[in-house]
């Protein structure tokens, strides 16, 4: 397996940035990659990460499509002020938003973890918007919020410290990353960087707090009328989101198919980014 992890500088260098209207109360600025043409995709990250999660993904995709994958609300280099919520129905008005702002009438979605409930509500509320909708390790009916994420989004966890903060992630990546070759230095230190500084550790502490399992189990009884091609990329040791959740998304969605990285835990982007989007281009690429 290669290795091309790209630093965190200069991914954000490539970012473009947009304020968007329409998301919540006041214009908030949204930082996204657009990158490659052809056919558009885009990739949607979960917590506690970033766009970044996809950087060996994004290169596999740009030869053959045009790829766009923004930082939620929150999360990233997208605006992280301590003023508004951080919701997946929030989220879902940043995508749309974003599809507006960039002209996009319909996007292949490729989604993982809270990115994944996302998805699953845009192909519910906005079904026109998706041709073809890829989960990893998505978030669904009650299996999220784990304890972790519940206890970091407590308001006392502002004042953590930032080395407290740095610890907790640093614990969370390096306990759920079967490939260990592929938790570079590089990546943590890029993929923690947003939140190692006071205004991204309150944000990280709101992202958590805006965990809500009543989210998904709303429209749990809704899956089996999603009328979308659906693929579940799913690593089987993932303990958070575990792979029986896939199973039972495979039987409650009609198109959906699960395929098990047998070898990968939660960061399957990251993980296995070769496979992973060889997975996708067949996906897409298929009648």
């Amino acid at each position: 397996m290669k290795n091309n992890t790209m630093t965190e500088e200069a991914f954000k260098q490539r970012q473009k940035s947009v304020m968007l209207e329409g998301v919540v109360e006041e214009p908030v600025r949204v930082n996204y990659t657009d990158v490659g043409s052809g056919p558009p995709v885009m990739l949607l990250h979960g917590i506690p990460t970033w766009s970044y999660l996809y950087q060996e993904v994004i290169p596999e995709l740009e030869g053959e499509y045009r790829v766009i994958a923004p930082d939620l609300l929150g999360y990233g280099s997208s605006d992280q002020r301590d003023r508004f919520d951080r919701s997946l129905h929030i989220q879902e008005k940043l995508v749309i938003r974003l599809m507006e702002e960039l002209e996009l009438e319909q996007v292949h979605l490729v989604a993982h973890d809270i990115g994944g409930g996302v998805g699953l509500l845009l192909a519910l509320n906005e079904p026109e918007r998706i041709n073809k909708l890829v989960l990893s390790n998505t978030v669904a009916y009650d299996s999220w919020p784990i304890e972790e994420m519940l206890m970091m989004g407590h308001p006392s966890g502002k004042n953590k410290s930032l080395q407290e903060i740095e610890e907790f992630l640093t614990k969370g990546y390096k306990e759920m990353f079967s490939h260990q070759e592929q938790l570079t230095d590089t990546f943590l230190k890029g993929i923690m960087a947003p939140y190692l500084h006071e205004e991204g550790k309150v944000s990280l502490v709101r992202n958590a707090s805006a965990l809500n399992t009543n989210e998904t189990t709303a429209f749990s009884h809704k899956l089996s009328s999603i009328q979308h091609d659906v693929l579940l990329l799913w690593g089987a040791e993932d303990p958070w989101q575990p792979v029986e959740t896939g199973e039972e998304l495979e039987k409650d969605i009609p198109n959906c198919k699960l395929v098990r990285f047998d070898h990968a835990s939660h960061w399957v982007p990251q993980e296995a980014p070769e496979e992973f989007a060889a997975e996708i281009k067949t996906f897409i690429d298929q009648n």
